[in-house]
């Protein structure tokens, strides 16, 4: 290849969606908004010392194909028509690979035409970032939406060093075989020097598929955590594959939650609220993996059996839109909704409903006074990859106060174990560490958060970021597990 086709950027993140949203203004400009993420917010410094860019969607429909320089990177928009978006995004990606990964809890669908435009945009997304990178870059593929990026951009530029991750669980071998498509995704994900997961199971299935259905050479041993990598043998390439659970900006959120308006917010919150004795916090996108349906009957049945009181046990469950085109989104929000107005029914009264349900989203700040006002958080997913709001409770509970339920079934559980761990299969189970959790005796809560808080404030956002980068650029032990 020569010289004059390189682009310009050492350091590229390819992800979904660029860190900024579009909106389009009444004579026809485009403006640029700024929307922060964890993700940017570890990558930023490294973006900006290495001559960085993004690659990513806008956030609406045919717009893209211009580089916008920024101050800290260049945000390389890639233009996709609205058909494409619903056949990649709303379909491929979120009818068939999120229920799939996701423990098939609403069951999948399989389109040769969503699969085609999925192929077709991730080639695209390939293109885009062989343009922008610089000879030798090092580029970050980031989730599932983009899974065959790695091999195309490989072909298309064998001179990169290529890192994938992926933020959403790693099915079990024998659900991933539903998949038509299973050989070409596993293969397109081999495409990177690097491939890594929340937790080492999803890297040993992995390695697994990786064995039985290509057929590569791979390593027999355990994988660790930031530790002890698999290898896969393709051709003259290794790949290593590895566990590198991703975290938050924690030291920021605490430093947040310590300041006195986040203080003086969550008091406001609680006399809003009636100054109950406890409160009770759900937060999450309204999406059918986060078991919103099985707190909100653990409720309701602790209210009936009085083993909570809604008089002095309020709970608060904050639901932000999702894929609100999506059929199978609509009717469960109808459900929880339902739910939610049963048990208002039954045990409220004028001025004092039991749950309240708030269904937009919140801003930040106020999200940060809500985590500081709840004396129990509820995150009760049937699947998750890590589950990010759990550490956010935690990294606000400056006092250690507070007690966490959290279901078994999240990237999370694995390292908070202090937490009251729940199977949300079983109602029983969640109802009986929800019940502990509001009863805790207060020393024995404090001891739970102080080793909980002294996890997620070490092992952050900026420590993930490092560990992987580190690993891809070959500066950790490469011993293969």
């Amino acid at each position: 290849m020569a010289a004059a086709a390189f682009g310009t950027s050492d350091f590229i993140v390819v992800a979904n969606r660029l860190p900024v949203d579009v909106e389009r203004a009444p004579d026809g400009t485009l403006n640029w908004k700024e929307s922060p993420g964890g993700l940017v917010t570890a990558l930023k410094p490294i973006l900006s010392a290495r001559n960085g860019a993004w690659v990513g969607w806008p956030g609406a429909p045919d717009i893209g194909g211009e580089p916008i320089p920024g101050e800290d990177m260049l945000l390389m928009p890639v233009k996709l028509s609205a058909q494409e978006v619903e056949e990649h995004y709303e379909g491929f990606s979120n009818g068939s690979l999120w229920p799939l990964y996701h423990d098939v809890i609403v069951k999948p669908e399989y389109h040769r035409e969503w699969w085609n435009t999925y192929v077709e945009v991730n080639r695209r997304f390939a293109e885009e970032t062989a343009k922008v990178a610089a000879e030798g870059a090092t580029v970050w593929v980031q989730d599932y939406q983009l899974q065959l990026v790695p091999k195309m951009l490989r072909m298309l530029r064998p001179d990169l060093k290529i890192g994938f991750f992926l933020h959403i669980p790693f099915p079990p071998v024998e659900l991933f075989m539903q998949m038509p498509w299973r050989r070409e995704i596993i293969e397109g994900i081999l495409g990177a020097d690097l491939v890594g997961f929340h937790l080492p199971g999803g890297a040993q299935n992995f390695l697994y598929l990786a064995s039985k259905l290509a057929g590569y050479s791979t390593s027999k041993n355990s994988v660790g955590v930031r530790s002890k990598f698999g290898v896969v043998t393709v051709g003259f390439r290794s790949v290593r594959v590895g566990a590198f659970p991703i975290s938050i900006e924690s030291a920021e959120l605490s430093a947040t939650a310590k300041l006195p308006e986040t203080r003086q917010r969550a008091r406001g919150l609680r006399k809003e609220l009636g100054n109950p004795e406890k409160i009770l916090l759900g937060v999450d996108r309204l999406d059918y993996t986060k078991g919103i349906d099985v707190r909100l009957r653990a409720i309701g049945e602790l209210y009936q059996e009085g083993r909570l009181d809604p008089e002095r046990h309020v709970f608060v469950q904050l639901a932000t839109p999702s894929r609100e085109r999506v059929e199978s989104y609509k009717v469960m929000r109808d459900d929880i909704e339902r739910q939610v107005g049963r048990i208002n029914g039954d045990f409220g009264r004028v001025g004092r409903p039991a749950i309240h349900y708030i269904h937009r989203p919140v801003p930040r700040r106020e999200l940060l006074a809500f985590f500081a006002a709840a004396d129990a958080m509820l995150v009760t997913p049937l699947r998750d990859g890590m589950n990010l709001v759990a550490k956010e409770y935690i990294a606000c509970r400056n006092d250690s106060t507070g007690a966490l339920v959290l279901s078994e079934f999240t990237g999370a559980a694995a390292e908070l174990r202090q937490a009251y761990l729940c199977n949300p299969h079983d109602l029983e189970g969640v109802k009986n560490a929800i019940d502990e959790a509001v009863h805790q005796e207060p020393e024995e809560g404090k001891r739970r958060m102080r080793t909980m808080r002294r996890q997620v404030l070490q092992y952050d956002v900026d420590r993930w970021a490092r560990s992987f980068l580190q690993t891809l650029a070959g500066t950790v032990d490469e011993t293969p597990a």
